[in-house]
């Protein structure tokens, strides 16, 4: 019963972000009036209409702007980390989480298309989690050299501050780049949160916010953790974002989509079970195995029919060599080492791959004793970081597939 009732929570809270039902709800079109969110725009005055989009949201939410605008839509190019066929989008398929020529190739033809648009047009970005690898764009070095660079910067344990700060100074792309490329437009951005906190400055390297960061400020982040040697990349090489307000007046940047959404459909469904649903946490952090840990410990004092909620992103950190795994696979596995008969816990990725093709893992006593019988130790496993073959000889994964949606990860304890 615990496991029905921790997937069919689960299952709420990615219907409730599901991109195209999203899209739907919050884009129309009435005449010549198009509504997105609480915005209005006249398109009698309109020329004519770009779509540029990047990130793990980017093809599905193209595709459900596509239905709603047809042929209204001029032109567009968006960036995801699949491909797909649309009929005026044109889509490009990047690598993720480092970046490659693709990468850079795809991204050069959505600056090719915004850069047509004049002062009567409206550039619709759509923009997601994901967006920083795919928009790689450097002035003098290699998209090999950013890799390498962001390799150094994740294996030094910097926080994604710093390494946003790095990559908005390495790409012509990002950190308010595109809003640059689109002016004198007018531009809307739909940001789909995958951040913790929804810091829109964080989300894909902010590419049509004004940045406050500098090339000093990035200079700092490599010195820090020793990437000058390592990745190659100059002085020269780093790029100042554009300071200018002019390239910024006529943009909006709109908080579309976040956890907050799941979270609150997550909490509806719990009540409809007859639970009591108590969101813990909406930007959780720290080493997975730790949040385990503690988020189980906090489910020991409440009470029965008790369902804490948490949206965030830990993460993992690690030595070569090292297992298969993701974070939301060895969140749930080192609180299987606590956990008691009468509770549960479920951790997934909202994009359906927790570094794996799994999108996590759930966890119960019945996961204990299948792993006390196949004779399968958590501790030695977490050591390892090969939490994705301890739940895959006991089929205690959740596979959701690329669910083309990205608020972060989830994660539902139960008290029975």
């Amino acid at each position: 019963m615990a496991r029905k009732r921790l997937l069919q929570i689960a299952e709420a809270g990615l219907a409730a972000i599901d991109t195209e039902k999203v899209m739907a709800e919050k884009v129309g079109l009435s005449g010549n009036e198009l509504k997105i969110g609480d915005r209005v725009f006249d398109l009698e005055k309109t020329k004519r209409i770009f779509v540029a989009g990047v990130g793990k949201c980017s093809l599905e939410a193209a595709r459900a702007l596509q239905k709603i605008l047809g042929e209204k839509i001029t032109d567009g190019v968006v960036i995801d980390l699949h491909g797909g066929s649309l009929k005026k989008i044109k889509a490009f398929s990047g690598t993720h989480p480092l970046p490659t020529e693709r990468n850079v190739n795809a991204t050069r033809e959505l600056i090719k298309l915004i850069e047509k648009a004049k002062e009567d047009d409206l550039v619709i970005f759509l923009i997601s989690g994901g967006g920083s690898t795919l928009l790689s764009q450097p002035k003098e070095h290699t998209c090999a050299a950013e890799a390498e660079l962001i390799k150094c910067l994740y294996s030094g344990g910097a926080t994604i501050k710093e390494i946003n700060t790095a990559r908005k100074h390495i790409s012509l792309a990002r950190g308010g780049n595109l809003a640059k490329y689109a002016y004198p437009a007018e531009v809307v951005s739909l940001i789909f949160s995958d951040v913790p906190g929804d810091d829109l400055n964080s989300v894909a390297s902010a590419p049509t916010l004004l940045d406050a960061t500098t090339v000093e400020d990035a200079a700092e982040v490599l010195t820090k953790y020793g990437a000058w040697e390592r990745c190659g990349i100059s002085r020269s090489g780093l790029i100042e974002t554009p300071k200018e307000p002019k390239y910024f007046e006529k943009v909006s940047n709109i908080l579309f989509i976040s956890n907050k959404i799941a979270l609150a459909a997550m909490t509806a469904e719990a009540k409809k079970l007859g639970l009591v649903p108590d969101i813990r946490d909406y930007a959780i952090q720290g080493e997975a195995s730790e949040v385990g840990k503690k988020i189980i410990k906090e489910l020991h004092g409440v009470s029965s029919g008790t369902v804490l909620l948490y949206g965030g992103e830990t993460t993992v950190t690690f030595k070569k060599p090292r297992g298969k795994g993701g974070r939301n696979q060895e969140l749930a596995l080192s609180g299987l080492r606590f956990i008691k008969d009468d509770e549960a816990i479920a951790a997934l990725a909202s994009d359906g791959e927790d570094n794996t093709d799994m999108a996590g893992a759930i966890c119960d006593k019945i996961t204990r004793e299948k792993a006390k019988e196949n004779g399968l130790e958590p501790g030695k496993y977490i050591k390892e970081h090969g939490s994705y073959d301890f739940f895959a000889a006991l089929g205690d994964q959740i596979f959701t597939g690329k669910t083309g949606s990205n608020v972060s990860d989830l994660i539902i304890a139960l008290k029975e």
